[in-house]
C-alpha cells in the first residue's frame, strides 16, 4: 500500500472513531478515541521540545477531550479542536515551567510517601492508599510502575507484554477517576499555604 494510501486508510479509521465517541460517549468508544490519537499527541509534544512530558501531556489532552466533547459543533473540525487543545496545555506546560506553583500532581506522589511513610490516617501517603481502592488491579499496577517506581511507559508494556497505548490507557483512566480526589487535596493544601502565609 503506498503512502497515501496509508494515510487515507488512517484518516477514515480516525473519521469513525470519532463519529462513534461522539454519538455515543463511553469507555469504549473513547478507549477506540485515544488508541486513535494520543500517538499523534505524544509526537506534537515531542516536535516541540517536551520529551519528558509529551505522553502526560497527550493523556492531560485527551482527559479535556473526554470532558469537553459535547461543546463540538461542527464534528468535522473535531482534529482542529483537539490540537487546539494541545497548543493551550503546551503554553500551560511552559508558562509553568517557567514559574513555580505548589501543585497536587500524581508525580508528587513518591515524595509525599516517602516522608510520609510512618504517619497515620489524613496524611497524603494514608490518602494515596485509600485513592487506590477507587482503581482496578490494572490501573493500581500501572499507576504505582509509573508514578512510584519511575518506570516509563514503554518499560511497563514491556515488562507487561502489553502495547503501549494500553499502559497510557491504564494511567489515563486511573488519573481520570482519581481526579476529584486530588482536585479536593489541591484545594486544601492552597488554603493551608494562605493560612501560613
Amino acid at each position: 500500500m503506498t503512502t497515501e494510501g496509508v494515510a487515507n486508510k488512517n484518516s477514515v479509521h480516525e473519521a469513525a472513531v470519532t463519529e462513534r465517541f461522539l454519538d455515543a460517549p463511553n469507555e469504549e468508544s473513547f478507549a477506540d478515541l485515544f488508541k486513535a490519537y494520543t500517538p499523534q499527541l505524544v509526537a506534537f509534544f515531542r516536535a516541540r521540545g517536551c520529551q519528558v512530558a509529551a505522553e502526560d501531556l497527550a493523556q492531560e489532552v485527551m482527559f479535556t477531550v473526554y470532558r469537553k466533547a459535547q461543546q463540538i459543533r461542527d464534528r468535522s473540525l473535531f482534529r482542529a479542536w483537539m490540537f487546539k487543545i494541545a497548543r493551550n496545555t503546551l503554553s500551560r506546560h511552559f508558562g509553568k515551567q517557567s514559574r513555580e506553583v505548589d501543585t497536587v500532581d500524581l508525580a508528587d506522589v513518591p515524595e509525599r510517601l516517602v516522608t510520609a511513610r510512618n504517619k497515620g490516617a489524613g496524611t497524603p501517603a494514608f490518602e494515596f492508599h485509600h485513592w487506590m481502592a477507587f482503581l482496578d488491579s490494572r490501573e493500581r499496577e500501572a499507576l504505582t510502575l509509573r508514578f512510584i517506581e519511575q518506570w516509563e511507559y514503554h518499560e511497563i508494556a514491556a515488562a507487561q507484554s502489553i502495547p503501549i497505548g494500553t499502559v497510557q490507557w491504564r494511567v489515563f483512566s486511573a488519573k481520570r477517576k482519581l481526579a476529584p480526589y486530588l482536585k479536593r487535596v489541591e484545594r486544601t493544601e492552597n488554603r493551608k499555604t494562605r493560612i501560613a502565609a
